[in-house]
């Protein structure tokens, strides 16, 4: 009899809440509301560090972007990011009068819409001049203001006072030629410059691959988005992004991270980041099982499709499809769509990567 009442109750309590219309309206159910959808990017630890899926570039209206610090959270949350950073201009602003408030205001309204999301907001701003220093993203400032400076290297050396990670944007745009000016060489001595936006949108530089590894500079990919997300990637695709493996998920993991290189660029298929670290990244994705003689099969439990060559097959490892193949004899396999310096593609041991624990 108690679970009678009991179940009647709960039936009661669901309905209760379910009766939202009446005779004059009636609301569709909210499974179709996809604003609360999440696209979950499934990326594999590596040596237990936590992989932080990141866009540290984006426009609001506070700048020349199209929408409201507000929208860009909820879009990192159905796009399955864990971080965001929000980087409007300081020098161009062609919404000011439209809209109130300072240089920080949009990383305040988009801490005030994250906090129940879960999403981590990167406090940051861009520095935008003309080539040959070009544009630079201030990340993890405290005042956005104080950087508002007619001298772009005092705004620099302001941002590093507040303990800024600098990177240095799309350096091939916007005149299609990726160029290491003498500017950029002394910010790095300098230690003033801390990455590089390897991907931006639908490009990538492949000379800033071997930036990254002369200089010892992060791989960073980002959407560098003005308007919305579903306008420029879909949905449901897997926007450009920056993976950094964290000891947690935090903002001071994360700075940690960035700082430390322990990142790799994503978008479109395709991976770049340091040679030791995309192989880990391949390895952990790739699990092997041994079905009998030489015959293994392959799980990727990522959401990376890896494409790969072995003297002159190619094997295709889809994201979330197990592939079973006959082991390769001695040699290597070369990963076509994993990019590890200009012009060289992550090359990986037959027995070191098909390795059964």
């Amino acid at each position: 009899m108690k679970n009678l009442l009991l179940a009647t109750f709960i039936t009661s309590s669901i309905v209760a809440t379910a009766q939202v219309q009446n005779k004059d309206v009636h609301k569709f159910g909210a499974y179709i509301n996809r604003s609360e959808v999440r696209h979950e990017v499934r990326i594999p630890k590596i040596d237990g560090m936590v992989p932080l899926k990141c866009d540290l570039h984006s426009h609001t209206v506070f700048s020349d972007g199209a929408v409201m610090p507000s929208i860009r959270v909820k879009e990192a949350w159905q796009h399955g990011l864990d971080a965001i950073a929000i980087t409007d201009h300081i020098e161009y602003r062609p919404h000011k009068k439209f809209v109130l408030g300072d240089l920080n205001e949009a990383n305040k309204l988009a801490q005030k819409a994250a906090k129940d999301r879960g999403i981590i907001v990167v406090e940051g701003t861009e520095i935008t001049r003309r080539k040959p220093l070009g544009h630079l993203n201030a990340l993890f400032i405290k005042d956005a203001t104080k950087m508002d400076v007619k001298d772009p290297l005092e705004a620099i050396d302001e941002a590093i006072s507040q303990g800024a990670f600098i990177l240095w944007n799309h350096p091939g745009w916007p005149d299609d030629e990726s160029k290491l000016y003498s500017v950029h060489k002394k910010l790095i001595k300098e230690s003033k410059i801390h990455g590089i936006e390897v991907f931006n949108q639908y490009e990538y530089y492949p000379a800033s691959f071997d930036w990254c590894n002369d200089y010892n500079l992060a791989y960073v990919g980002n959407s560098d988005i003005h308007t919305l997300t579903s306008i420029n990637f879909g949905m449901d695709a897997i926007r450009p992004m920056t993976i950094a493996f964290a000891t947690e998920k935090s903002s001071d993991a994360l700075k940690e991270a960035l700082f430390a290189k322990r990142t790799v660029a994503l978008f479109n298929g395709e991976i770049a980041g340091r040679e030791e670290l995309v192989k880990k990244l391949v390895k952990a994705s790739l699990c092997v099982t041994n079905v009998g003689g030489d015959k293994i099969e392959v799980y990727n439990n990522s959401d990376i499709s890896y494409n790969m060559t072995f003297d002159d097959t190619v094997y295709i490892f889809p994201a979330s499809k197990t592939v079973r193949i006959t082991m390769p004899k001695k040699g290597s396999f070369v990963v076509n769509n994993c990019h590890v310096g200009t012009g060289d593609k992550l090359e990986v041991d037959a027995e070191e990567l098909f390795s059964i624990d």
